[in-house]
């Protein structure tokens, strides 16, 4: 069985050129997934200064809306926020945003959690704070 590429119609449009999903046998590899919305450039919870750097950021704002566009790929992908297995968590500054992530991400999963891994980078693509790579199982019907 050949792999399955999946566009998102709610999730923010990449950033390059890449699907937001690809299903290989019951396996869903989601691409990186950070906060944007979609049809924008906007970053919830970012205010950006005059030449366009950061200015401040809330990161919960900005964790809420990962989540919300993680749950978007996997259910246009045919999968469900409790088939996450694998999720990959990219942080700007562990410092200061870890302890506020990790209570969110307590709070999304409340229920089986998937492996984790958190790491810290010096920068994302874009002027935002955290991303997540995901891997999920997707369940025949």
């Amino acid at each position: 069985m050949s792999p399955k590429e999946f566009i998102s119609s709610r999730a923010p449009d990449p950033v390059g050129l890449y699907p937001h999903a690809r299903q290989v046998g019951n396996l869903l590899f989601l691409s990186g997934i950070g906060p944007r919305k979609r049809g924008s450039k906007e970053i919830p919870g970012v205010k950006l200064a005059p030449d366009g750097t950061v200015e401040s950021y809330d990161i919960a704002v900005q964790c809420r809306s990962v989540f919300e566009n993680v749950r978007a790929v996997l259910e246009d992908a045919g999968a469900r926020w409790e088939d996450l297995v694998d999720v990959t968590v990219f942080l700007t500054d562990m410092g200061r945003d870890f302890a506020t992530f990790n209570r969110l991400y307590a709070e999304y999963f409340a229920g089986a959690r998937p492996c984790r891994t958190t790491v810290e980078v010096t920068a994302l693509p874009t002027p935002i704070a955290v991303e997540l790579k995901c891997i999920a199982e997707v369940h025949s019907p």
